[in-house]
């Protein structure tokens, strides 16, 4: 008795884990490193390609509360963040290299785990199977996914760029937290005055773009929240400046004031020898990156560890396809999970896999789906990507707004966010205690 697991990214070492700890033989696919896509560079599993961020940490937002949830269900990527976090103010970040080699050692050690280390091309029946193959999956295993699901869709996704920390110009920078929350040291802020903003709008705006070789080049579907910069400038000249530049609730400690727009910078690891760029996803070719965010005055002389990079996304049209147990309707021993299946974040990814392979396990010992209630986090994104009634669908991340309103009206945000989060831990402590 076993499963088939094709995938170790983060959904794919979730459902592992989860089988895995429910006694049930996992047979773990991955082509790495025998063949790498190009957006990924390093062999471990988990490897975190747009940010280190997770986003928020307080269990008073959505994307904090998923988190939580996770850590109420043994996540096995939330036992290791929580072990290699490193300063982001009120964002849960950790150092990507450590991550996903405690991760891979977690996964490559459980003795119910099987590692196969070769490209999967034909979809396997020979067991239940779960596939979290992730937005880069090979073309030919993405044409019988497309044949399976009769059909799909895609869009692109960005990265932003990561230089070193000591070639950032601190003369020209300040460390600190908008409105001094998390630390002072949780990022380096890079100010811009007036004329140096409007300069640097302009060559953003007219700097020549990397080609994407692709069917859909000439009207890609651009998630919003990995949109290139130099798409976001396009949109007006103070775009940016109420986006990833803006300056609100940080003061330059030279000038007293604030600035008139800001690039933070967020640390990469625990050494802190290493910074992206945030919310810089961009397309830009690299000599372009080099010489438009050269205009930034902290990062005149900056060097790159790795430049920004765009690339193919994959996505189901999950709403037609898949269960919210994350099975497949026209075959309920396939399993999908992660951003395949339109859950747009790492940990959302990862939350699907925890689910996804809880009912591998549960399908295997013929009981019935661990479904969630849709007033907890991890229930209302399986319900969202699989509620037929959604015609036009696209990527869901984190978000208060598709869990079930409140039964009482609360004015302060804050206070309705903690009221949220009580709500859905509560019925996912239920939920638990019940089984």
């Amino acid at each position: 008795m076993f499963v088939n697991v094709i995938g170790a990214g983060l959904a794919g070492c979730e459902a592992a884990f989860q089988i895995a700890e429910r006694n049930i033989r996992v047979r773990l696919f991955e082509m790495k490193p025998h063949k790498m896509t190009p957006a990924h560079k390093s062999r471990d599993f988990c490897e975190l390609i747009c940010s280190n961020s997770l986003k928020a940490a307080r269990v008073e937002s959505a994307a904090g509360l998923l988190k939580e949830e996770m850590r109420r269900m043994d996540s096995l990527l939330m036992q290791c963040a929580d072990k290699c976090t490193v300063p982001a103010g009120g964002a849960l970040a950790v150092d990507r290299d450590i991550f996903s080699a405690m991760v891979t050692e977690r996964i490559k050690t459980h003795p119910m785990i099987e590692v196969i280390e070769d490209e999967v091309k034909e979809i396997p029946h020979d067991a239940v199977t779960v596939i979290a193959t992730g937005p880069l999956t090979s073309d030919t295993l993405a044409e019988k996914i497309t044949g399976l699901c009769g059909g799909g869709l895609h869009f692109f996704d960005a990265a932003a760029p990561i230089v070193t920390a000591e070639s950032i110009d601190m003369e020209n920078a300040f460390t600190a937290s908008r409105y001094d929350k998390g630390g002072d040291d949780a990022y380096i802020n890079c100010p811009m005055n007036k004329d140096e903003y409007e300069a640097f709008h302009k060559e953003l705006v007219n700097a020549e773009r990397a080609p994407r070789h692709d069917v859909d080049v000439m009207n890609p579907k651009v998630y919003e929240g990995c949109m290139p910069v130099e798409i976001l400038a396009q949109r007006g000249l103070d775009t940016l400046r109420f986006g990833p530049m803006k300056p609100v609730g940080l003061k330059d400690p030279k000038t007293g004031h604030r600035p008139w727009a800001v690039v933070q910078l967020r640390t990469e690891n625990s050494e802190k020898t290493m910074y992206n760029l945030v919310g810089f996803q961009t397309n830009l070719r690299f000599p372009e990156q080099k010489r438009v965010f050269g205009m930034i005055p902290a990062l005149r002389n900056a060097e790159y560890v790795r430049y920004g990079v765009m690339h193919r996304n994959t996505f189901l049209d999950s709403p037609r396809v898949l269960n919210a147990d994350y099975s497949l309707k026209s075959d309920s021993n396939i399993f999908f999970a992660g951003q395949m299946t339109g859950v747009e974040g790492y940990m959302e990814s990862a939350s699907s896999g925890l689910i996804a392979g809880i009912n591998a396990a549960l399908k295997v010992k013929d009981e019935k789906p661990f479904i969630l209630p849709k007033e907890t986090m991890t229930g209302a994104l399986a319900a969202y990507i699989s509620d037929s009634t959604v015609e036009d669908f696209q990527p869901m991340g984190a978000n208060l707004g598709i869990l079930p309103a409140l039964s009482e009206h609360i004015r302060d945000k804050k206070l309705r966010a903690a009221a949220y989060a009580e709500r859905a831990l509560k019925a996912l402590d239920d939920i638990i205690c019940d089984r």
